[in-house]
């Protein structure tokens, strides 16, 4: 019973990830064939209130299946080692460039061509993964076997576009949702086409599977027969109601059905897999971790969702509504200085204070790690736990001291000395 749901939280949150962080990915592909330039910033400053919080959904993702389904981890995880290690240079990359753009007060085409460009990377890199895993890894007992481009098939390459396309139509109803003016009659515009896209590329992968996956569908079983009926009634469904939404008021429709779609598209793709989890032949009990391990990660992770969901939920609350760009004012001139004002000059710290300050902190670290192998190593009793919380307790002090310090500095001032 643990390994399902544990199976349950990894698919929670690739479904999350996918549906949260797959629109502003299509954002980002899009501001590369958007000539506009006020539309580009546009779309920088709508993606920064909310990618990282997006993000996060992979996180708790890769967590789960690392410790509750080890056997897919080791199987996964090599056999798609390239796209994997690009993705997550480009998701650097790409918020970099979104920070650095934000940051620089107006439109930098370096920048945004960096992030447009690392958002199509991710969103490649992550269609090569999943097109390379329902394609069946070369594995046995567990193990990867195969060579170091057993990824790139060619229904990866397929799946990896029908992805691009997928992310695109979420980005473009988003920012009908979001946006005002020509970014928004754009979007009603692009949106047609890019389901009309997308329903192809999701009728090719699908009939696609079943010449590329090794395994048997087993769609005489009437339970999973009908549970997949239903997913495809809910993706046409969603798609149609998309469709009649773009372009139209309520701005809000079409991406609530992109929404909708992505996630039924999901559960279909589940109730024609289960019980395998890395194609031909690993399934959800053999790539499982022992019991206990199973019980721990669905309390640790199980935990900390709704702490990621209630970030979220946050982010879109204050963020609701139409975006408007404020209007930049020009800077205030400031009074000429008649000498009686005395210069603020921070005391420069002591290297040597530096140095001890930074060894002490690593050594806490090593400290931490070191207890919490014990723990998890099964040899602890109560002084582990009481020698983490005081570790733990400590680690925070030291972070408070030094974000204080900083401040008295000065070093969180804004420019020309002004506070919020």
């Amino acid at each position: 019973m643990p390994e399902y749901l544990t199976y349950a939280l990894v698919l929670l949150s690739l479904g999350a990830y996918v549906v949260l962080d797959g629109y502003d990915l299509g954002v980002g592909m899009l501001s590369l064939v958007d000539r506009d330039v006020r539309r580009r910033r546009e779309y920088n400053e709508l993606i920064a209130t909310a990618w990282d919080a997006n993000e996060s959904w992979i996180i708790l993702a890769g967590v789960a299946l690392w410790a509750g389904l080890p056997g897919a981890y080791a199987t996964v995880l090599p056999g798609a080692y390239p796209p994997l290690i690009a993705m997550l240079f480009a998701v650097i990359l790409r918020g970099m460039g979104l920070e650095f753009q934000s940051a620089s007060g107006t439109y930098r085409r370096g920048w945004g061509l960096l992030f447009g460009g690392a958002s199509l990377a991710v969103t490649l890199c992550q269609g090569l993964v999943i097109g390379a895993v329902l394609s069946g890894l070369p594995q046995q007992g567990g193990h990867f076997t195969g060579d170091a481009l057993a990824w790139l098939t060619p229904y990866s390459v397929l799946c990896a576009l029908g992805l691009v396309c997928v992310y695109l139509l979420a980005g473009a109803a988003w920012l009908q949702d979001k946006t005002e003016g020509t970014a928004h009659a754009w979007a009603g515009r692009l949106g047609r086409p890019l389901l009309g896209a997308t329903v192809a590329a999701a009728l090719v992968l699908g009939f696609g599977l079943e010449v590329a996956d090794p395994q048997h569908f087993h769609f005489e079983q009437p339970l999973r027969a009908t549970l997949f009926g239903l997913a495809v009634a809910a993706a046409a469904v969603c798609s149609a109601v998309a469709w009649y939404g773009f372009g139209r008021r309520p701005d809000w429709r079409p991406f609530a059905a992109v929404l909708g779609a992505e996630a039924a598209g999901l559960l279909a793709l589940v109730a024609a897999t289960v019980p395998v989890v890395v194609p031909p032949s690993l399934t959800l009990h053999e790539a499982s971790s022992p019991h206990g391990s199973q019980v721990f990660l669905v309390v640790g992770v199980g935990l900390c969702m709704p702490f990621v969901l209630a970030y979220n939920i946050y982010a879109w609350w204050v963020f609701r509504g139409k975006f408007r760009e404020p209007e930049r004012q020009p800077p205030t001139a400031t009074a000429p200085d008649d000498g009686t004002a005395e210069p603020f000059t921070p005391r420069p710290e002591s290297r040597v204070v530096v140095i001890v300050r930074r060894t002490l902190l690593t050594l806490l670290g090593i400290l931490l790690a070191a207890v919490s192998q014990d723990i998890f190593g099964g040899e602890s009793t109560w002084v582990d736990p009481l020698g983490i919380a005081l570790l733990s307790g400590t680690a925070l002090v030291a972070w408070i001291l030094g974000d204080r310090r900083d401040g008295r500095l000065g070093e969180y001032d804004l420019p020309g000395g002004e506070r919020p």
